[in-house]
């Protein structure tokens, strides 16, 4: 832990180069911030946060720029940060104005975020952690032909087509549905392999289209995201004349920029900050992200997050994220969790 004194001149550098992207000059901190110390005092302190790695300095006579270090620190000592009511009141209200449908507010929630903080945004569908069965139908097509209906916890319908090695009445196909819905609700994939229960040759086939099914969407670990603000960061100083932004861009075109960015062992509540360095990819190292998760926790779990560079106002941007992840989880709470209905997503045998 840092001393006050010093702890509020480091975050008067933090402050001033987040907002000027300029490095601070002691002179700087001495006019602008009525500290009550001399400014020798100030260049003593500045002299030690550099020591310790909190700030760096380009060249000997250049002013401060915080480090990794510095703005984790400043993160680590943020205190209460929550939108405004203002913003908050108009957020709520723009969503409660769009359809009612999932995809209507995960473009609505990218597209805000983005222009709030003027970074890269990017929100993914909510998605269960295991696939876990909730219901099947069964319907007959042809002769041998059936269609699989599964419907999964967390509002997802996978669809397939079945052909049996015989005929099989709609009657029949409604009792096998009512079998496998009284003995399956709530597994996983795993869990119905392992289920010691006896079956006909139909029921194990539809058990085992079930079972390919689920254990396919759990391998589906990051759909492709909801993405806006590219632009926003492209005005960005940081990326005025420099290839940082090449990196990213290849990562967007790759659709490989949220699995760079999630962090291991993301938490399923609460904003997580990942600065430079402590992203697990060096392609990112000089970007920060702020990243937290939404949905219904037992049921589905999306991720919503903002990536720019370190020198972003994190205060502003974990306030935003938090709040619309609140909101997300509410909507979806409302759509799914009490009304129950289901966002269709076919799938075809």
């Amino acid at each position: 832990m840092l001393l006050p004194r010093t702890e509020v001149i480091l975050k008067s550098i933090v402050g001033e180069y987040i907002t000027k992207a300029t490095p601070v000059p002691s002179e700087v901190i001495a006019r602008d911030y009525e500290l009550g110390i001399s400014p020798a005092t100030i260049r003593n302190e500045m002299a030690y946060l550099e020591q310790e790695g909190y700030i760096f300095r380009t060249h000997p006579s250049a002013g401060s720029i915080p480090s990794d270090k510095g703005y984790r620190y400043y993160v680590e000592s943020l205190k209460e940060v929550v939108l405004p009511l203002a913003e908050r009141c108009l957020i709520s209200h723009l969503f409660h104005q769009v359809e009612r449908e999932l995809e209507e507010w995960l473009s609505l929630s990218v597209a805000l975020i983005a222009r709030l903080v003027q970074n890269v945004a990017v929100v993914t569908m909510p998605k269960p952690v295991d696939c876990q069965f909730k219901y099947v139908e069964l319907v007959s097509l042809r002769e041998l032909l059936a269609l699989v209906v599964l419907v999964l916890r967390g509002a997802r319908v996978k669809q397939q087509l079945i052909t049996f090695d015989h005929s099989i009445s709609q009657r029949g196909l409604t009792s096998i549905a009512n079998k496998l819905n009284a003995v399956y609700p709530g597994l996983t994939s795993s869990q119905i392999l392992a289920k010691a229960i006896e079956l006909s040759p139909s029921e194990r086939q539809v058990t085992d289209c079930l079972v390919k099914i689920m254990q396919a969407e759990d391998e589906l670990e990051y759909e492709k995201p909801y993405l806006d603000g590219l632009h926003f960061m492209l005005n960005q100083p940081e990326f005025a004349y420099s290839h940082r932004m090449l990196a990213l861009m290849e990562l967007v075109e790759h659709r490989n920029l949220l699995r760079t960015i999630v962090p291991r062992g993301l938490v399923s509540h609460g904003v997580q900050v990942i600065i430079g360095r402590e992203n697990k990819a060096e392609v990112i190292h000089n970007y920060s992200v702020v990243i937290s998760r939404y949905g219904l926790s037992r049921e589905a779990v999306g991720t919503i997050g903002v990536v720019g560079p370190t020198r972003m106002p994190y205060d502003r941007v974990i306030s935003i994220v938090d709040y619309i992840s609140s909101v997300l989880s509410n909507l979806v709470d409302e759509l799914y969790g009490k009304q129950g209905s289901i966002n269709l997503d076919n799938t075809n045998g």
